[in-house]
């Protein structure tokens, strides 16, 4: 058997849904659709994609890179980007942190505010 997906979502844990909406709706340029109500929020992008924010209590957010015995990463998101210094500057003034490692020239690992790291990566 195989599942025919045509759309899908993507949800991330965190501890202030509209603030994390509000980073991502900023940093991709997405509507922000579904506006904070009951420890949720999501995001919309033209195509449709939806991320969405979920608050969970007693969230911590994650290390990275991984820390024996501290709370890993949950998930990493990859954006393909034409300009790399461009796009890091951005994030920047978006609110997200240059992560500490990086590992590949032609990438670098943000942290967005709720501590989660994803990549701007050129194709």
């Amino acid at each position: 058997m195989r599942l025919f997906i045509e759309k899908f979502n993507i949800v991330i844990d965190c501890s202030n849904a509209g603030v994390l909406a509000a980073f991502y709706s900023k940093l991709l340029g997405w509507d922000w659709m579904h506006p904070h109500a009951n420890g949720w929020a999501a995001i919309t992008s033209p195509s449709g994609i939806i991320i969405a924010f979920q608050e969970v209590q007693g969230y911590k957010p994650p290390v990275w890179p991984w820390v024996v015995g501290k709370q890993g990463q949950m998930l990493h998101l990859d954006f393909h980007v034409e300009d790399l210094e461009s796009a890091v500057k951005h994030a920047m003034e978006c609110g997200a942190k240059l992560a500490d490692s990086q590992y590949f020239e032609n990438s670098r690992t943000m942290i967005d505010p709720e501590g989660h790291p994803f990549c701007l990566d050129m194709d």
